[in-house]
């Protein structure tokens, strides 16, 4: 889909029309009535269509095919030209999708400054297109741990009902995929998803965007809302959308309509509207950032999505399924894990939670020497991720202690890090560290070391009495 097709009865004109554009170097077709136009739609959408009002001898005129063409190809932009040319065509064509209107006897510079805006927007919009196919792939969920089980449990309770979602959690942590998984197994898969990126709009852009724009030059622009219609709305890190904006939405959320910028008519809209955030958001509201009335109508089912620390279990499988894709997508080799890196990479501290790690994989692929198992010389042995360290690392005060002491410090930290790299699971534990189970059990009670339950699993931390006495 990268030609023009132009449809006018007038032999000369479209011949005209079609040598201009061959010269400038694109690629055209000629159609002289609505039959012949659709017949050449239908067997291969243009990227742009330039069509005349008025078709002798036709069974549709030009306000006809343009409407059948918004309906069945919304994203074909059609430059409407007439002979008969005046403002209540001009309007009644914008109205009805036209990207612009060109009267007859027309300007080339015109004509072609025109078309080449519009064939543009043609490509932007079906770039636009592959990339939303493209990211199906992001609904899949990737883990084993109980942490990961719990969170897919309380998904799956709200993929087929139409309920506001608000997903929490750190940055990094999935709460993106943790909605298109939701989407794609709803009633509504087939429809859109739409992600509105909060933090990474201007302000005065935001509304625009959302509602759409209307002018009589211009057309109708569809905002997002718009777009996302029969589909979902997802909006990612909602306590950055500006305050002006969450009162309109919140109408949207109450009404089901609004208008767009410039326009009159009101537009309906049918959607499902999941949002994330990784702030508090009832602080966000204590400090006036956040409307509390647009809180409470978003966060009617809210869904936790627990840290990569909560979830330690998963790193191995989750580390391989993007070296698969990594090696689909770039190329990159397909390489195993040592048990060394593993353990390692369990060990770690991720700050950018499941998003850093998939960072560090691509970087070790990218900077490693061969087709071999990724080896735990090949992790960073601190720093290199996010700004902060990536690896756990004792505590320097051990020096200071006797050495009896410092050994019980030693072994507190060893266990509480192997227990919760195995998500308390202490038969796991206690058979990586070579003890008996009961063993491990005493061991832990006289260093203080206690278990506890959180988002699904267990993780470890010290006794009360032992966290003050130290």
């Amino acid at each position: 889909m990268s030609d023009i097709l132009i449809v006018d009865d007038e032999r000369d004109i479209r011949e005209l029309i079609g040598d201009i554009l061959e010269d400038e170097g694109f690629t055209t077709r000629l159609a002289g009535n609505s039959s012949e136009a659709m017949a050449a739609i239908n067997a291969e959408p243009p990227a742009l269509l330039i069509l005349d009002i008025w078709l002798k001898d036709s069974k549709m005129d030009g306000i006809d095919i343009l409407k059948t063409v918004k309906r069945d190809n919304p994203d074909i932009p059609v430059v409407i030209i007439s002979g008969h040319g005046n403002i209540e065509i001009a309007v009644a064509a914008i109205k009805q999708g036209a990207y612009d209107f060109i009267e007859k006897p027309f300007n080339i510079d015109q004509l072609l400054v025109v078309i080449r805006r519009a064939m543009e927007t043609s490509r932007l919009r079906r770039e636009n297109a592959t990339l939303k196919r493209g990211e199906t792939r992001s609904a899949e969920m990737i883990g084993e741990s109980p942490a990961f089980r719990a969170l897919i449990g309380q998904l799956d309770k709200v993929t087929k009902s139409n309920g506001r979602v608000m997903l929490t959690g750190p940055a990094g942590c999935g709460k993106e995929v943790a909605a298109r998984y939701i989407h794609s197994r709803s009633n509504r898969a087939s429809g859109p998803f739409v992600t509105v990126n909060c933090a990474g709009v201007e302000p005065d852009m935001m509304e625009a965007m959302l509602f759409g724009r209307e002018s009589s030059k211009r057309g109708v622009e569809p905002g997002l809302l718009e777009q996302a219609h029969g589909g979902v709305i997802y909006f990612d890190e909602v306590a950055d959308m500006p305050v002006g904006t969450q009162s309109k939405i919140l109408r949207v959320l109450v009404d089901q309509q609004f208008t767009r910028q410039g326009g009159a008519d009101k537009v309906r809209v049918d959607l499902r509207v999941i949002s994330s955030t990784n702030r508090d958001l009832k602080t966000e509201i204590a400090a006036g950032r956040f409307r509390e009335e647009l809180y409470h109508r978003l966060n009617v089912v809210p869904i936790p999505v627990p840290s990569l620390a909560e979830r330690r279990e998963d790193i191995p499988v989750l580390a391989g399924h993007f070296i698969g894709e990594f090696n689909r997508a770039q190329g990159l080799p397909l390489r195993d894990i040592t048990e060394e890196a593993v353990a390692l990479m369990q060990t770690m501290a991720w700050p950018g939670n499941v998003r850093q790690l998939k960072n560090l994989v691509e970087r070790v692929l990218i900077l490693g020497d061969g087709g071999g198992p990724i080896e735990a010389r090949e992790l960073p042995q601190e720093g290199g991720g996010d700004g902060e360290e990536d690896r756990v690392i004792l505590s320097g005060t051990l020096a200071t202690l006797p050495l009896r002491e410092a050994r019980e410090a030693f072994e507190r930290e060893y266990l509480l890090t192997q227990i919760n790299r195995f998500g308390g699971n202490i038969s796991r534990t206690a058979n990586f560290v070579g003890m008996e189970r009961s063993a491990l059990h005493r061991k832990l009670k006289s260093l203080g070391v206690v278990t506890a339950q959180k988002s699904g699993g267990r993780i470890a931390q010290l006794d009360d009495d032992v966290r003050e006495a130290g």
